[in-house]
């Protein structure tokens, strides 16, 4: 696949990914207790934590093409 098709792909897999994720965490937020200190571990995990899943994604995108020429 083309560098720009993978960045395409990637860009697409990422905007519905934290549409995703906010969503998940709107919701699971709204079954917590509404405690302050709970409030900002949750939402410092849910604010860092995105990023962890998307590190293989984004160094696929990324990726050198594979060279083809040399048999």
């Amino acid at each position: 696949m083309p560098p720009r098709a993978r960045r395409f792909v990637a860009t697409l897999a990422v905007v519905f990914f934290l549409a995703f994720w906010v969503w998940g965490a709107v919701t699971l937020h709204d079954r917590l207790p509404d405690i302050w200190w709970i409030d900002l571990i949750f939402f410092a995990v849910a604010g860092i934590g995105w990023g962890v899943p998307l590190i293989p994604l984004l160094r696929w995108a990324e990726r050198a093409p594979d060279d083809k020429t040399n048999p």
